[in-house]
């Protein structure tokens, strides 16, 4: 099995437009073919391809064409990539606060 890495620079520029972000919160639902996926957004389905194009590359999604339709279906694991990144970032600044927190109660009414 490869091992696969995924790239949170790419996962977040990948969600940074709505569309992208709509399409992924759909699949979320379960698979869809592309057309139904488009029928939501007044744009021509180039521009939609492109979108797709882009969660594709960021493997936040991977498509299977069964017959002449093309079905779309979300890839979980880069967003557990993007949880452990998350935790770690609120684990930090937690510390960080609580730190700020016994300092701010150690010298409370003190002249520093």
């Amino acid at each position: 099995m490869v091992k696969r890495t995924y790239s949170i620079d790419v996962i977040l520029q990948a969600l940074s437009d709505p569309t992208r972000r709509q399409v992924i919160e759909r699949l979320g639902i379960g698979p869809a073919s592309v057309s139904d996926l488009a029928s939501p957004f007044s744009m021509a389905m180039p521009s939609f391809m492109q979108h797709l194009e882009i969660l594709e590359s960021s493997q936040l999604i991977y498509t299977e064409k069964v017959g002449r339709v093309r079905i779309c279906y979300l890839n979980q694991n880069p967003f557990s990539v993007m949880d452990s990144w998350l935790q770690a970032q609120k684990s930090l600044w937690e510390t960080r606060l609580n730190q700020l927190d016994s300092f701010l109660l150690k010298t409370k009414g003190k002249k520093i």
